[in-house]
């Protein structure tokens, strides 16, 4: 294991000038070969010399003339493979270096066996004084020197791993790779210049052994995940991987190291896990699709043409061979295991993001599968541990982390594997068509059939990521209501709030695991929807009866009629947090708006943007009255809303610092600018720390939680930062009953449009 000093001090000029050497090498044993086959190869070819003897000559000839070529092929791959590790290895210390200054740089030192400390000779001593004395200080100084000694450690290691994989690469290049040419233990006239080939090899003779479920050492599992390691950005060690593997293989050793990990060896649970990561990483590098033809349609020239290259190869076999693979049972009759839900479980342990085109592919392929097989991916008794039955499902969560996918899965304008002229209808089958699977157990001759509780959790991650541009929110994490949308972005949301309504309305509503994530997504568009439910802008009213969206300023906004909107809001209010997050949004929004307006503004202007900003707040209150006066609601029911309701918009992140646009541009917002929503968040949390009692909390919630505590309190946070209007004068409470008077008009609408879905 080489050392921090080593790395630094050893002269790599010494493997190029080795591999100099082998190529000088490889042509002299080129001159030798020709001068043998011109002169005693060439004698045996000939008319003079015929026979039995001649015959015996010849294939001793062929085989010295084999040797010779395969001297020179493997003098030449040792070459490469010098080359290859200059390159890595001066790269890797290059990093190292980097690191080593970027410490320095941050006031440390650092040693020549690469310990890292706090370097307080160069303090002055005021600062020396200061850092003896002062706890914060110090304990700042730790988390800098083990964040640099973390970094340092971390290179030494990847050096390591990397020099691990050279050497496994120059044991095997000298080894006969065709015991069939006569030359037996001769010349490899098979060798190759890439380490990560033979990196690749070795670890699939392990991973094959692996999945057949054949003994494999510690000393080889380690190795194994020291190859995903190193490898872990390289196209060639995955691809060639995968290729020995193949689907079948890779979906068995997924088996197979689940039931390692869960079953027959636990104690090393963590190792199996990792070794999964460490495979999954390599199918997200494998199938990645290079940008020069990511955006082209899979008709296109350009696309066949990559298809046609060694990399379109790959990924067309591969992709071909999972078809094959993934509707095979792998499991028994009674408990089936398909090869898609293995795979993709598999996938949700990488930590790298998966190609844009792959993704769609495999959605696309696993609804047909679902189709032309029901009932395939439906739980049978205890399951699979580690493996999520609803493959589909299991699928769309991995989708989400790569929001760009999911935006072009169920961008109803778009289809990314087919012609961009054809509307894709993959929302509309989710949300509506799709039969989505339970779980059965037999019970003698009887099938108990449960819902799945985790059923629809993938595909609400993957609307709220296919609809903001982002992954999905945190636990803890506020939608930001001015965040700016594509026009794909739009689309999708859209979409779902007009598919969701109707269903918001059935017996059934929204589906629980639907709620909050599509709450969290149209949290960033509330700057939108409260314009839909004031229902006074044209351009809302306009393309929320045609397109769905219109492009202003450098953003595209949702548009959708008042009606759709509320059902849709009111069926995701059933869940209290997904309330919370909802209201929360609009009460941002309207903060925003209230610090956009200019100092000295026209009275009667003031009057006329209170009373429509007021009316949003009415829609929500009359969706939390329609949601608590259902008659399923008892006193308990109503008590645990309002608590949870509460509790969420406690919990969320109080002041918003940040957001990302659709476009990647940070925008920040004020903390001046969300004065009085944070100012209502904080007295509200502190009221509650107050109470043990459930029933006082809920009266609590009920007293700040209403349409003229929130109209108080934004009016107060907005005054307080104007100097034209004095806080909690008459005049800013003429503004409170100006926002009161548009709730009103609010609730009053937005109370017929629940009406219409009751009836």
């Amino acid at each position: 294991m080489p050392t921090y000093h080593e790395i630094l001090t050893t002269d790599l000029a010494t493997l190029t000038t080795a591999a100099d050497g082998w190529d000088e090498m490889a042509k002299e044993f080129g001159k030798q070969e020709k001068a043998y086959k011109r002169d005693v190869h060439g004698i045996s070819m000939g008319q003079s010399w015929l026979g039995l003897s001649a015959d015996a000559a010849n294939r001793r000839f062929d085989t010295t003339l084999t040797e010779y070529q395969g001297a020179q092929t493997e003098a030449k791959a040792i070459a490469s493979l010098l080359r290859d590790a200059h390159t890595q290895f001066a790269d890797m210390r290059g990093q190292l270096k980097s690191a080593r200054q970027e410490a320095v740089d941050a006031g440390m030192s650092v040693s020549d066996q690469g310990v890292v400390t706090y370097d307080t000779a160069r303090l002055d001593e005021g600062t020396r004084s200061a850092y003896r004395h002062d706890p914060d200080f110090q304990s700042s100084v730790r988390k800098a020197v083990t964040s640099h000694q973390n970094r340092i450690d971390q290179l030494v290691k990847d050096i390591t791993d990397a020099d691990k994989g050279v050497k496994i690469a120059f044991e095997a290049v000298v080894v006969d790779s065709d015991i069939t040419d006569g030359t037996l233990n001769g010349f490899n006239g098979h060798a190759k210049g890439d380490i990560e080939q033979y990196e690749a090899e070795n670890a699939e003779d392990i991973a094959t052994r692996l999945a057949d479920g054949k003994k494999v050492s510690a000393a080889e599992l380690a190795e194994l995940q020291r190859a995903f390691r190193d490898n872990s950005d390289d196209k060639v060690f995955s691809q060639s991987l995968l290729k020995g593997l193949g689907t079948d293989g890779t979906i068995k050793l997924t088996n197979e190291l689940n039931q390692l990990a869960y079953d027959d060896d636990k104690k090393h649970k963590a190792q199996y896990l990792e070794l999964q990561g460490g495979l999954a990483d390599t199918v997200a590098r494998a199938t990645q699709v290079p940008g020069s033809v990511a955006d082209a349609p899979p008709g296109s020239q350009k696309f066949k043409d990559w298809l046609a290259s060694e990399d379109g190869r790959f990924y067309r076999q591969w992709t071909e061979s999972l078809d094959k693979s993934g509707t095979k049972n792998y499991g028994s009759n009674t408990q089936p295991l398909y090869g898609y839900q293995s795979f993709v479980s598999l996938m949700q342990h990488s930590d790298t993001k998966y190609d844009d085109q792959f993704l769609y592919e495999l959605g696309d392929d696993l609804i047909s599968a679902e189709k032309d097989q029901p009932g395939i991916f439906q739980e049978w008794g205890a399951g699979h541990d580690g493996v999520r039955a609803d493959a589909l499902d299991g699928l769309l969560g991995v989708m989400s982390k790569n929001p760009d996918a999911a935006t072009a899965f169920f961008d109803p304008a778009g289809n990314g594997s087919g012609s961009d002229h054809v509307a894709n209808d993959h929302l509309e089958y989710l949300l509506n068509d799709r039969d989505w699977p339970q779980h059965s157990t037999a019970a003698g001759p009887t099938v108990v059939t449960m819902d799945d509780p985790l059923s629809r959790a993938g595909l609400g991650a993957a609307l709220e990521a296919a609809s903001t541009g982002h992954v999905p929110l945190k636990a803890g994490e506020d939608p930001w209501p001015e965040v700016k949308h594509s026009e794909a972005q739009a689309r999708v949301m859209h979409s779902v709030v007009t598919e969701l309504a109707p269903i918001a309305g059935s017996d059934d509503g929204i589906p629980a695991n639907l709620r909050q994530p599509v709450a969290n997504a149209l949290g960033e568009y509330a700057s939108d929807t409260h314009n839909v439910l004031a229902g006074v802008d044209i351009d809302y009213i306009r393309a929320g009866g045609s397109e769905g969206y219109f492009n202003e300023d450098g953003s595209t906004h949702l548009a959708t009629d008042a009606k759709t909107l509320t059902q849709t809001l009111r069926g995701l209010s059933e869940d209290p947090e997904a309330y919370s997050t909802l209201q929360k949004a609009e009460l941002r929004h309207v903060s925003a708006e209230l610090g956009a307006l200019p100092e000295g503004a026209a009275q009667g202007d003031l009057d006329e943007e209170m009373e429509n900003l007021g009316s949003g707040l009415g829609a929500y209150s009359a969706i939390k009255e329609d949601v608590l006066n259902d008659e399923r609601m008892d006193t308990y029911a109503d008590i645990d809303w309002k608590m949870k309701a509460a509790y969420h918009f406690v919990g969320g992140a109080v002041t918003p610092l940040y957001a990302t646009t659709a476009g990647g541009v940070t925008i920040a917002f004020g903390d001046a600018l969300q004065r009085g929503v944070d100012t209502l968040t904080w007295d509200l949390g502190n009221s509650m720390k107050a109470e043990a009692d459930d029933k006082a909390n809920s009266q609590i919630a009920d007293k700040y939680l209403n349409d003229n505590q929130q109209a108080a309190y934004l009016v107060e946070g907005w005054t307080q930062e104007r100097s034209d209007i004095e806080s909690n004068s008459p005049e800013s409470r003429k503004f409170v009953t100006n926002i009161l008077q548009g709730r009103d008009r609010g609730a009053e609408t937005a109370g017929k449009y629940l009406t219409d879905t009751a009836n």
